[in-house]
């Protein structure tokens, strides 16, 4: 129903309606708008920790796969019936900015998220590269700050992209906009602990067409440890 009608047009009498339940069910185990909304949010949150949990389990992409697994999950977010989830989650998201509770529930969710990410891209790294620690946190900030404006259009029913191969181009691209900045390591603040050593892989000898290789062998120079973002058509 957040989905579908926003914010306002929830009620625990609709709610009632919608379950099939007798009329005043709802209002006797949330006695008001706040307590449902927020019982919606927690609901949520376990949806959305249970997936996460899933995609990470299979997280990198399997060997062969024509796009991330980072990408396919955003995809998916766009498309039903997963989109009407995104539409909720951001419903939630603004009343949050007034419910310290609520916004308690629902980062639990940006968290696990959040890391996902960052895991992803860790392993998405070239083996063999060696980065600061400040780099790979502004990787993954900028590109999880494009793809939550991507989510807004999404649920705005504005598709800017179609598929998971075409998100990998793109996240690609703004990784090499980073790795060859001057600024790179300094473009963006996280408040989350830095790492304690430059992240590590070893030489990596195969490639694929998913972001394991678009997020894979920049040019290094001097004391310039960069990822090489090759875009495979």
């Amino acid at each position: 129903m957040l989905g579908e009608d926003g914010a306002k047009g929830l009620s625990h009498l609709k709610v009632d309606g919608r379950a099939g339940v007798p009329a005043g069910t709802t209002s006797f185990y949330f006695r008001t708008r706040s307590a449902l909304l927020r019982a919606v949010a927690e609901r949520m949150a376990e949806l959305d920790l249970a997936r996460l949990a899933s995609v990470a389990d299979s997280a990198p992409s399997k060997a062969g796969a024509t796009a991330s697994t980072l990408a396919r999950l955003v995809i998916e977010s766009g498309e039903e019936p997963e989109l009407t989830r995104t539409k909720a989650r951001y419903e939630l998201t603004m009343q949050a900015t007034r419910d310290p509770a609520m916004a308690a529930t629902l980062q639990r969710g940006t968290d696990a998220f959040t890391k996902l990410h960052h895991d992803i891209l860790v392993q998405l790294l070239p083996r063999g590269a060696e980065l600061d620690p400040a780099v790979v946190d502004d990787l993954s900030n900028v590109t999880l700050t494009f793809i939550n404006g991507l989510l807004l259009r999404f649920a705005h029913g504005d598709r800017i992209i179609d598929t998971p191969e075409q998100l990998d181009g793109v996240l690609a691209a703004i990784a090499t906009g980073i790795l060859t900045s001057k600024q790179r390591g300094h473009l963006t603040h996280d408040s989350a602990p830095r790492h304690p050593a430059p992240v590590k892989r070893k030489v990596q000898t195969t490639q694929s067409r998913s972001s394991a290789d678009t997020l894979a062998a920049a040019p290094t120079t001097g004391d310039d440890q960069c990822l090489n973002t090759t875009m495979s058509k």
